[in-house]
């Protein structure tokens, strides 16, 4: 059994402080003895009066679990009657067992002698005492920073999935308006391919842990079975140019990260000109950090502050969201205008390899 399953099994960790305190006890004892220069009998009455205070401490820890949910006032009151009455018999104890083995059997004139020095052992049990409930209420304080770390990891998982799973949805259902759209106007050979790389998309998709990131390799792979969804309806008005750097390939993104920026990019820049257009992706190391781009040459938009005017979707703010929950400050998302014309979002995100 290692540390930390020993530490955590309370009661075996009861047993290990316990027998621990009184041997040190007993050590400190056997020390002092050698600084009075006492006779070697009196390590035997060291270990019976350590074993004894051993065995009468115990008692108190089935008195304190019952009366661990009482009031502070009547707590405390316990604790020093529990501690004093515990004190003075184990005091009688102790000089029986010096008067007996280290004196030769001498015995007081008055009986009240043998609770001679209580107040000294009152200050050893009482010791305990407060160790016991300092140790207890530790434990419990962390019991409940670890429920409290457990419940956080649960919800900003649930978060994260549910970000991740709201992109399904949304892409499928604009994938199936477009299919049928394509049956109606009787473009079945069309609708037939799209609905073959629809599910080979969403194959990937349902196949990918959304809470694991994945290679941008991967990512890529995911992000052309979305365009050769979306190549099948525009066939050759839409372009792609993707360019990643050295060193980038197994680099770790957010799954499903540059689909819903190229779905906008396709909904605001191919699909409104007669000509289509071109989507260019380039990713590039830059010290610790990863630099994603994704940038269309449509017509372009009203920008402020680094938000898009015509965003009414999910995609970006999802994408933000996601990024957010992942890096917390150690990421940023830049839209901003393209050169000569368009939309650019610029990602930065940290760099980190893959296995």
């Amino acid at each position: 059994m290692n540390w930390k399953e020993l530490i955590e099994n309370r009661n075996r960790f009861f047993w290990l402080l316990h027998t621990g305190g009184w041997l040190g006890f007993a050590l400190v004892q056997f020390l002092g003895s050698l600084l009075h220069d006492l006779r070697d009998i009196f390590v035997i009455v060291i270990f019976l009066n350590s074993y004894a205070g051993w065995m009468l401490s115990v008692p108190l820890r089935y008195v304190y679990r019952r009366v661990w949910n009482l009031s502070p006032i009547k707590m405390i009151v316990v604790i020093i009657l529990s501690s004093y009455v515990t004190a003075v018999i184990w005091q009688v104890i102790k000089n029986i067992n010096y008067w007996e083995i280290y004196k030769h059997g001498w015995e007081p004139e008055f009986w009240l002698y043998y609770t001679k020095s209580s107040v000294w052992s009152f200050y050893i049990i009482l010791s305990w005492s407060v160790l016991y409930f300092g140790i207890k209420y530790y434990q419990m304080l962390q019991k409940e920073k670890q429920n409290v770390l457990q419940a956080n990891t649960l919800a900003h998982q649930a978060q994260l999935k549910m970000l991740r799973y709201q992109l399904n949805p949304h892409f499928l259902f604009n994938t199936l308006n477009a299919i049928s759209t394509l049956i109606l106007v009787q473009e079945n050979k069309t609708a037939n391919a799209m609905v073959t790389k629809l599910s080979e998309f969403l194959r990937y998709s349902l196949d990918k842990d959304p809470m694991k990131r994945v290679t941008l390799t991967s990512e890529f792979h995911a992000l052309e079975l979305y365009l050769d969804i979306e190549k099948v309806r525009f066939e050759e008005r839409l372009q792609v140019d993707i360019s990643i750097g050295q060193d980038c390939e197994n680099a770790l993104v957010p799954s499903m990260i540059l689909q819903p920026l190229a779905e906008n990019a396709i909904k605001y820049a191919i699909a409104v000109k007669e000509q289509g257009g071109t989507i260019s992706v380039n990713v590039n190391r830059f010290g610790n950090d990863l630099l994603v781009e994704l940038a269309d040459d449509g017509p372009g938009a009203e920008i402020t502050n680094g938000n898009l005017h015509r965003e009414n979707g999910v995609g970006l703010a999802n994408t933000r969201e996601r990024l957010n929950a992942l890096y917390k400050n150690n990421y940023s998302l830049v839209v901003s205008n393209n050169v000569p014309s368009g939309v650019k979002v610029n990602i930065r995100i940290p760099y980190e390899l893959g296995s």
